[in-house]
């Protein structure tokens, strides 16, 4: 199976449905022009004529291209939906995080605040695909948006979104990968809004999500190795945290001064010996946390033995979402438990 499938699968995604967000069928009777062997042909508008405004098409991705939109906004997430059709998991939007957006041959990454769920009709209301759709053109255009593409994203390209990412916003990418993808750009002065939707596999619903960027705010304070070795001294035990990439054990490069800080508390005490521990949120599968926080662990003591420390004074362990320090029902606390603990041996 391939890694695509697997993915799909962990999504939660079905088999490909046979509803489109907009079909226009034009009948062949309404006077269809004849090729040159006679035969008619269906007269069927070219794409350019939607009544999105769309930019000019370019081989690469220019955000530049798109017009700047100063119309009045509302406060975030913007968009109310139509009558009749309601967002059905009432997820909290996402203070700060990456989201994929289709722009035709690439997803862009930007960052910054998400709102995702799914959206369905109310009881009593029969569901349209076709109505939603275009009523959400037609909200993001008053709005100055502009349609960056409506297409299928390529199931070879879907992997490109990491696996916690896809899994945890689900409800917003929807059947991404098997049904057509939307995507919506409103360009600011001070920030992009990003809008896109695909319909989920049983024709009832779309994934939605909006993000909104904005700059990324580092909260986080260094801990020093004197008040290291005075919290292990006194709870033998300590949090950290360590930024990694998305998805991955790699140390980003601002987490460099956390490494160097535990350097120094192991120079300072050449008997001390310690265990690193990783440990995530409970976004994504059980499996997939536990193996990652074993790797981010074993890459911080990689890391460690890389700058001196002798490798039988470190061990590491991932014990992935088995122990968080906060609710993980909140971003707050998400962000809490996705940590590296150093347990004194």
């Amino acid at each position: 199976m391939n890694t695509t499938t697997n993915l799909l699968k962990k999504m939660n995604l079905g088999k490909t449905a046979a509803i489109a967000l907009s079909v226009l069928v034009i009948s062949c009777n309404s006077g269809g022009k004849k090729d040159q062997q006679g035969t008619e042909k269906d007269s069927i508008p070219a794409a350019e004529e939607t009544a999105v405004p769309t930019a000019a098409k370019a081989k690469v991705f220019d955000i530049n291209a798109y017009p700047v939109s100063e119309k009045a906004l509302g406060a975030f997430p913007y968009f109310n939906l139509p009558e009749g059709y309601y967002n059905y998991n009432k997820n909290k939007p996402v203070d700060y995080d990456r989201a994929y957006f289709w722009v035709g041959d690439h997803f862009e990454k930007p960052e910054g605040k998400i709102f995702y769920d799914y959206v369905r009709a109310k009881e009593g209301k029969s569901y349209s695909d076709l109505e939603l759709s275009k009523n959400i053109e037609q909200i993001i255009t008053e709005a100055g948006g502009v349609k960056i593409t409506e297409s299928k994203v390529p199931q070879d390209s879907v992997p490109n979104i990491p696996e916690n990412n896809g899994l945890k916003y689900k409800d917003g990418y929807g059947f991404i990968g098997q049904m057509p993808t939307v995507t919506y750009l409103i360009r600011r002065t001070d920030r992009n809004i990003w809008i896109q939707h695909t319909p989920t596999d049983d024709g009832s619903s779309i994934g939605w999500m909006i993000l909104e960027t904005k700059p990324f705010k580092a909260t986080a304070s260094l801990i020093k190795a004197e008040a290291m070795k005075q919290e292990l001294d006194k709870t033998g035990h300590i949090a950290l945290y360590v930024n990694f990439d998305t998805d991955k054990a790699t140390i980003k490069s601002e987490s460099k001064p956390v490494i160097d800080e535990i350097q120094k508390l192991l120079n300072s005490d050449a008997k001390l010996r310690i265990r690193i521990e990783g440990h995530t949120d409970n976004s994504g599968t059980a499996a997939r946390n536990l193996k990652l926080s074993e790797e981010r662990a074993k890459s911080v003591k990689d890391a460690l033995v890389a700058g001196g420390i002798n490798g039988a004074r470190l061990e590491s362990k991932g014990l992935g979402q088995t122990t968080p320090l906060a609710d993980n029902g909140t971003e707050d606390g998400k962000a809490k438990n996705r940590r590296v603990e150093i347990v004194k041996l």
